[in-house]
């Protein structure tokens, strides 16, 4: 069973892994044989000390910085990824933003933000991984998404939709990819302790209240994600494709 979960040999592309479930995911990837490539936003400083840590256990890596709601950013990003890796047959969507205000208030520009990173980057990457996988006849594709595409926060009306887009399109693709060697899953993670919460999470009275509400009885941590990420992208998910895989302790269907 344990060579199942053997990544010795494959390339990942990890957006968003500079730092929190990314990072997670792909130093979890690198103990298990897989080079990974870095994809950040703005930060290089964390971006490179996930790099060191790759290349200390022993991997290949590199760092690729690109602004997701960029029209090109796919393009320069998979340029880089060809040019260090010759391609990548492991691709996980991790990258996201959100906005937190009253669904009154969202402006057109908050909409096309989030629709563009959390949505379109994810489909214009999968586009040109996809070549690459077809012609190894093997690939693995996950998106991150979140509980709040089945139980959506009120005041992150465009995040949570956009996040049942994404599981959306994963439905569609792991019908058309599957007869190629290609799964495509999603990892819906819930409250998990990562830089993008910490502001929210320091207020001691809502954390007890989140934590309180979350079946298991406490916050999720960032390598609580990692056995989801390491199922779906190893032999060990082969026979699994077009799934949403909740990480959230219980919390999404109370």
């Amino acid at each position: 069973m344990k060579d199942l979960f053997d990544l010795t040999g494959r390339k990942a592309l990890v957006t968003g892994s500079s730092r929190g479930i990314g990072r997670a995911i792909a130093l979890a990837f690198a103990e298990h044989g897989a080079d990974v490539g870095i994809h950040y936003v703005g930060n290089v400083t964390e971006a490179r000390a996930t790099a060191d840590e790759v290349e200390r256990l022993g991997q290949k890596t590199f760092c690729v910085q690109g602004d997701l709601g960029a029209e090109d950013c796919a393009e320069i990003i998979w340029k880089t990824v060809e040019r260090e890796f010759g391609g990548a047959d492991i691709l996980v969507l991790n990258a996201s933003i959100q906005y937190r205000k009253s669904w009154r208030e969202i402006t057109s520009a908050d909409f096309n933000d989030q629709m563009n990173v959390n949505v379109r980057s994810s489909m214009l990457l999968i586009q040109k991984a996809v070549t690459f996988m077809e012609q190894k006849g093997w690939g693995r594709i996950v998106t991150v998404g979140s509980t709040q595409e089945v139980k959506p926060h009120p005041d992150m009306l465009v995040y949570s939709s956009s996040k049942a887009a994404q599981t959306l399109m994963v439905r569609s693709l792991a019908m058309q990819l599957a007869a190629k060697g290609i799964t495509v899953n999603n990892l819906a993670p819930g409250a998990i302790l990562t830089d993008r919460n910490a502001k929210v999470l320091s207020d001691d009275s809502y954390r007890r209240k989140v934590a309180d509400s979350i079946p298991v009885g406490y916050i999720g941590e960032t390598k609580d994600c990692v056995g989801a990420a390491l199922l779906l992208c190893s032999e060990a998910g082969r026979y699994i494709t077009g799934g949403s895989l909740i990480v959230d302790g219980g919390k999404a269907f109370q």
